[in-house]
């Protein structure tokens, strides 16, 4: 930064995107494998070294931000804008599902009885599981706020604390959302009602499984002091994603889970 006349950030030749592209060809072509030829070798070397790409790609942003000084006040502001785009984006990628779900739903046609839930689908009760797991979500959004404060007040204690909690909170949700994909009376077979509720409320549990362990590498993080009142938006766009992340739930929650049923 000594030898710069601008706060911008040159990034240095890197291996990790042709790299982390090849696992992604590699865990998608081990998909293929394993739908059609039941063999998980291929997807297992995918996950394998999209896992050993991304803690190293990972490790390499936190030293360039947090040792290396990279992150200036011009390049955070870039960062932020860059996550409000790709949140932009999948809030795009959500409407998909929902305009796929209410196509089917509010005009249902002769072939699924003239009515929804569909002739011989028993849907879930909305009152259950899916409440509780509403309840975990709503509370987690307040321990990751709570975080966010104590990180901007300095009390790095409570802040581990109240992160702790939320990524707790959100492995709750999943081993919630396993047990009642394992006891659903249908699956993704049964028609469009399947196919809607089980590809909009499982790319849903994939993105509280990827918000849970953006927040774990915070914690981590936090924990070997990377995070300054000034200077965490690492935590910050972790924090925004999991309010995204509990706003679908909830239009999930009151559109498939309660008004669908």
């Amino acid at each position: 930064m000594v030898h710069q006349a601008h706060p911008y950030h040159m990034v240095n030749p890197s291996p990790w995107p042709i790299l982390g592209a090849t696992a992604a060809l590699l865990t998608t072509s081990g998909l293929t494998m394993w739908f059609h030829y039941n063999s998980l070798q291929l997807l297992n070397l995918g996950l394998l070294s999209m896992i050993l790409v991304m803690l190293q790609w990972w490790r390499d942003i936190v030293r360039e931000s947090t040792f290396q000084g990279h992150h200036t006040t011009t390049v955070q502001k870039s960062l932020r804008y860059g996550m409000i785009l790709f949140i932009t984006s999948e809030v795009f990628f959500f409407l998909g599902f929902f305009w796929a779900f209410f196509h089917s739903s509010l005009a249902p046609t002769p072939e699924l009885g003239g009515q929804w839930p569909p002739t011989g689908i028993s849907p879930l009760n909305p009152m259950e599981v899916p409440l509780l797991n509403t309840a975990i979500l709503l509370a987690s959004g307040i321990t990751v706020t709570w975080t966010h404060h104590s990180i901007t007040e300095g009390n790095r204690k409570q802040a581990i604390h109240a992160l702790t909690l939320t990524i707790l909170l959100g492995f709750y949700f999943t081993a919630l959302q396993m047990m009642e994909y394992y006891e659903a009376p249908f699956s993704i077979a049964d028609g469009i009602y399947g196919s809607t509720f089980f590809i909009a409320t499982g790319f849903h549990g994939l993105h509280v499984i990827i918000g849970s362990s953006f927040l774990s590498v915070c914690l981590l993080r936090l924990l070997k002091y990377h995070f300054t009142p000034k200077h965490h938006f690492g935590f910050e766009a972790a924090a925004w994603y999991w309010h995204f992340v509990d706003v679908i739930w909830l239009f999930l929650y009151m559109t498939i889970y309660w008004w669908g049923s």
